[in-house]
């Protein structure tokens, strides 16, 4: 029996649905906006009716994508929230990223599960160090970006000026869409340049839907009046722009060598409708992925996906552990058989779940492009595939080797076996690296930046109730051992076992306690292989 039919999925819906998907992440340097852009967006598409800021702590409310408790605390995003709504007849599945760098290998894998981005840049600073580096991730899959110059309503860089700093800083062509006329105090409005509409600029709007009230045309009376003595100047801009800019090419944007570019405040509400009304129309729907066996087309008749994230505890009283999935084709119908590519093993998914960041709902379909979560009961790892029988392995997302290490051990003896759990959970979570010695019970956490241990220790204790503590080691890096032959893996192993762990998927990895231990590890064994990444995909058992 056909599948399709047997769940009672037609072809072209399969087609309607997936062309009708938009699914990208937002990503910035801290403190560009980045979470005031994701709350306006959740606004404009109905999912919640009154926009909070992180700032707002006397109201009581909180940035909705930030559910966890320590985000609520610090006003920053540490963990990758998921929001599905609706908008303009379009299913927006928005995935917000970690701003901290601290936090780089759960964007990274952000990044794998979504289609396109919108990058946040911070009006007056411009691109900064993190912005640079998660364009460069994009690159490497050319993810085509959108560009939101955002805070305009606090004095900004020139515009032209930032066009051009843009262009210098990416390597990528600015095609501006809207045009601030003015910012901070002088903000006046923003001009369409497609368009040919003057938006007018009102301060006070920023906590609710608003609809500006705009001119159409620039050369009209109402646009010469508002602008009075800047209007000139303002005119022979946008003339400038339009005659001796790039020219817009779709594809070019899709490839990631143009931006869109549009300017706004987030915090106002003003220009970002503006944005997403140009995103749903011209971003990429779901797009065909790579797997070891060829590609597969978000058409494709037959359901298939692969894990990007796992989250322990968005609901603390029921322990529970939740997959993220992204759905790479077919559809998902509640009831339905999967394949776990990686136990080869058919299992029943009666219980799939949609987000909006931390709340979540049963969910009855899902489309190439959708995120579905997965209740865990400790089978499911990140990089693992699911499919409806085929044996396919979508391209692993990689483990990048840590550069900070403490030793970590219970400050009470009785809890190490929560210790143990949290630490595990965690680690399959990817919060954390996690490696078990060989020669000692000793467990060594690995992490890019300190902040990720602040994040452990916070979660262990509230969650998992083991209060520990965390001691420097000696430990300079990690690389990942391989060989196929397994005699020199047992010679290498039984000669520098004190140096070996295995780390949470319990492969073998090599601790090197400095560059030059690294190097003469290396030499001492040329046909070792020594990586500085592991992919998931290779834990594939067929």
């Amino acid at each position: 029996m056909d599948l399709l039919v047997h769940y009672g999925v037609s072809r072209m819906t399969i087609k309607e649905s997936v062309d009708k998907r938009r699914t990208f992440a937002i990503i910035s340097h801290p403190d560009a906006g980045k979470t005031t852009v994701t709350e306006k967006l959740l606004l404009m598409g109905n999912a919640i009716q009154l926009a909070g800021t992180v700032k707002a702590k006397k109201s009581g409310r909180q940035a909705k994508s930030d559910w966890m408790a320590l985000e609520q605390q610090r006003g920053i995003s540490v963990t990758t929230s998921v929001m599905q709504f609706d908008y303009q007849g379009y299913v927006v599945n928005l995935l917000d990223t970690p701003g901290h760098e601290d936090f780089s290998e759960d964007t990274y894998r952000t990044l794998t599960a979504v289609d396109s981005a919108v990058m946040v840049i911070d009006g007056a600073r411009g691109v900064e160090p993190r912005t640079r580096k998660l364009v460069e991730i994009c690159r490497m899959r050319d993810t085509p970006i959108v560009t939101l110059v955002n805070k305009l309503d606090r004095e900004c860089m020139d515009s032209l000026d930032m066009l051009s700093h843009i262009e210098d800083e990416l390597q990528v062509e600015c095609i501006p869409i809207s045009w601030p006329i003015g910012s901070g105090r002088s903000l006046r409005g923003l001009y369409r340049l497609d368009t040919d509409a003057l938006k007018i600029y009102e301060h006070g709007h920023g906590s609710t839907t608003y609809e500006y009230p705009q001119i159409q045309g620039l050369d009209s009376p109402e646009a010469k009046k508002l602008l009075g003595a800047d209007y000139a100047e303002s005119a022979e801009t946008i003339e400038l722009l339009k005659g001796a800019g790039h020219v817009a090419d779709h594809q070019e944007y899709l490839e990631g060598r143009q931006t869109p570019v549009f300017f706004g405040s987030a915090l106002q509400n003003f220009g970002i409708t503006d944005l997403m009304d140009v995103f749903v129309d011209k971003a990429p729907s779901p797009l065909e992925r790579e797997t070891d066996n060829g590609m597969v087309s978000p058409y494709s008749d037959t359901f298939s996906g692969f894990v990007f994230k796992i989250q322990a505890n968005m609901d603390p009283q029921h322990r529970d552990r939740i997959a993220f999935l992204r759905v790479c084709s077919g559809a998902y119908r509640k009831g339905m058989k999967m394949r776990h590519v990686r136990l080869d093993r058919d299992i029943k998914i009666a219980d799939a779940v949609t987000f909006m960041a931390g709340d979540r709902a049963r969910v009855e379909e899902a489309y190439a492009g959708d995120i579905i979560g997965l209740h865990n009961h400790g089978t499911i790892r990140i990089g693992d595939t699911f499919s409806e029988g085929e044996k396919i392995q979508f391209k692993g997302i990689p483990n990048f080797a840590p550069e900070l290490f403490k030793r970590v051990r219970a400050k009470n003896p009785l809890h190490a076996k929560r210790l143990q759990t949290g630490i595990k959970q965690l680690s399959e979570e990817g919060v954390t690296q996690v490696f078990n010695k060989l020669s000692s019970n000793e467990v060594i956490l690995g992490a890019i930046g300190q902040l990720q241990f602040d994040l452990v220790a916070f979660r262990l204790e509230n969650e998992y109730g083991a209060e520990c503590s965390y001691e420097p080691c000696n430990i300079h890096t990690v690389r990942w051992v391989n060989s196929d032959d397994t005699m020199l893996l047992q010679e290498f192993c039984a000669r520098t076992q004190s140096q070996l762990a295995r780390d949470g998927g319990d492969h073998l990895a090599l601790l090197a306690t400095s560059r030059p231990n690294l190097q003469l590890i290396q030499e001492r064994w040329p046909e070792i292989s020594f990586t500085p990444s592991r992919e998931h995909a290779s834990v594939v058992t067929r």
